[in-house]
């Protein structure tokens, strides 16, 4: 098959209509879920499931819970009167453009993962691969965009595109200037869907329970992982401890007889950007790092198998957003090509040059910016690391036997670090 043609097929699947799993004496049914999809090309309505899994040739079914719950303890985990992502309904895709895949759908649950932690007011996050490009708070739609946006615009490139509030004209106008798989809302209006809908392959969700998504903050749910030989898996999802600032702790430890501890508590400010970033954190595959500041990512290090690796990565991210950010909004090009047509005399290298000192100058934004970790620092050199570009805060669980060498890295650079006592990995 010619090779983009791939990317517009159809991949038949097998899997039963329905699926039921026993645990212990409960008993769960999903069925397969499959809509009423227009085909342009035979002009008549087909029944279609997912397109295709993680890759064009990997068949793939979604299930959802259409009968029983599951009650261990004193915690509900399934409830089959509620729903989100696998509750999508014909109605919900405002337009289907090329129907959604696995991984379009799972972007969009991981989108809501995080953002159902972030209801105080307009959030967007813009998710790839199932980790965040961005996510960021905003007075607006609108402005969440566009910090979420911003942070990593090389990333949102093809992203799916969720919020957590209505998509108005101002929003869909911002959007429309840029490529976006996916975007996903509890509502928009009508001016906004005129707009959007100009991207004939863009599929648009529409979920009115995100409205309500906030309820789902710590509704808990189990995590079933397959494994090669057939057998599987199982886990509860994580309880979250983090609610307010009071489940923060000053960073303390001892060592040798000796107690340390953080000196500055951390400001008002400073615990925002720290919540904020312990929220996103929840969506982010681990070994993982975050850098926030005014409630905004300003680079995501992931899935890195050691901890001052994503440090490093994160902060070279950075820096490659930033001058890319500059040159775009300066001259209306990516900075890879600006730089080329730079080196082949066709524009000035000395303008290329000053945006790259400027993010010098200001640290690529990362300057009095917050440093997430979903785990402990086993040594302080990811902490120098941030430290030696302006961050004045730390969140992180502590429990590592060097958690004295991280407090003085702090206490040396007059920068706080609070402890939140709960690991946040996500594999």
């Amino acid at each position: 098959m010619e090779i983009k043609g791939m990317y517009r097929k159809i991949v038949k699947d097998s899997f039963p209509d329905t699926i039921s799993i026993e645990m212990g004496n409960q008993r769960l049914i999903f069925r397969k879920k499959k809509w009423e999809i227009y085909d342009e090309d035979e002009r008549v309505n087909v029944e279609r499931g997912l397109r295709y899994g993680d890759n064009p040739d990997q068949p793939a079914a979604m299930y959802e819970l259409v009968n029983g719950n599951l009650v261990l303890g004193d915690v509900r985990f399934l409830d089959p009167e509620r729903g989100l992502v696998s509750k999508i309904k014909e109605s919900d895709m405002l337009q289907v453009g090329k129907h959604p895949g696995k991984i379009n759908l799972t972007d969009v649950d991981n989108a809501l993962n995080i953002l159902k932690f972030l209801d105080r007011k307009p959030a967007c996050a813009i998710m790839k691969h199932n980790n965040p490009s961005g996510v960021a708070y905003g007075s607006t739609s609108a402005e969440a965009f566009e910090k979420a946006f911003w942070a990593d615009r090389i990333a949102a490139f093809g992203g799916a595109v969720v919020f957590t509030r209505k998509v108005d004209r101002e929003t869909a106008d911002l959007m429309a200037r840029h490529y976006f798989e996916v975007v996903c809302a509890p509502d928009y209006d009508g001016q906004a869907l005129e707009i959007l809908k100009k991207w004939k392959n863009l599929r648009i969700l529409k979920i009115e329970e995100i409205e309500r998504l906030h309820e789902y903050k710590f509704k808990r749910f189990i995590d079933i992982k397959s494994l090669m030989d057939g057998g599987l898996i199982v886990q509860e999802s994580q309880p979250f401890r983090i609610r307010s600032k009071d489940d923060l702790r000053i960073a303390e430890a001892s060592y040798g007889g000796k107690i340390y501890r953080i000196r500055r508590p951390p400001t008002e400010r400073e615990c925002e950007d720290m919540l904020f970033g312990w929220y996103v954190e929840t969506g982010v595959t681990s070994n993982s790092v975050l850098f926030v500041k005014d409630e905004s990512t300003v680079a995501i290090g992931t899935g890195e198998q050691d901890r001052v690796g994503a440090v490093e990565i994160a902060i070279f991210k950075a820096y490659k957003k930033f001058i890319d950010r500059e040159v775009f909004k300066r001259f209306g090009v990516p900075y890879a090509e600006f730089k080329l047509e730079a080196e082949r005399k066709e524009r000035d290298m000395k303008d290329l040059l000053e945006i790259e000192e400027y993010a010098k100058e200001n640290c690529a934004g990362l300057k009095g910016s917050i440093l997430c970790s979903d785990g402990f620092f086993p040594f302080r050199d990811g902490v120098d690391a941030a430290i030696r570009e302006g961050v004045t805060g730390i969140i992180q669980p502590g429990g590592s036997e060097r958690d004295f060498e991280v407090i003085e890295a702090c206490n040396e650079n007059n920068v706080t670090m609070v402890f939140t006592g709960q690991r946040l990995f996500k594999h």
